[in-house]
């Protein structure tokens, strides 16, 4: 019989993207399934259009959606707009949130 593991879906700024690798592979070998973002543009030095943002927004809203919790990539406490929005996304849906470093703004 297969287990039912947790799927914990990764927000935060995409300027994070080795901790979220990090928090990805930790939370994976806990026993997870873990959705994160597929683009890195802050990270990358990569220039995306408003289009491109809406869809990546509207993606993540899925992945919310998938998700039994979320946990927030938040590095010295940053949690920017984007993010913000996730967050009160998931609060809406019911979802658990938890924080990589405290629930800090």
């Amino acid at each position: 019989m297969k287990k039912k593991y947790k799927i914990i879906t990764l927000c935060g700024s995409t300027r994070f993207k080795q901790d979220f690798l990090r928090v990805q592979e930790k939370l994976t070998m806990a026993g997870n399934v873990v959705i994160m973002p597929n683009i890195f543009f802050h990270a990358d030095h990569k220039l995306i259009s408003l289009s491109d943002r809406i869809l990546l927004d509207d993606i993540q809203r899925q992945k919310i959606d998938i998700a039994d919790e979320i946990f927030i990539i938040n590095k010295y406490g940053y949690i920017g707009d984007s993010t913000q929005n996730e967050i009160h996304y998931a609060t809406v849906c019911g979802k658990t949130i938890r924080y990589m470093e405290g629930k800090r703004k």
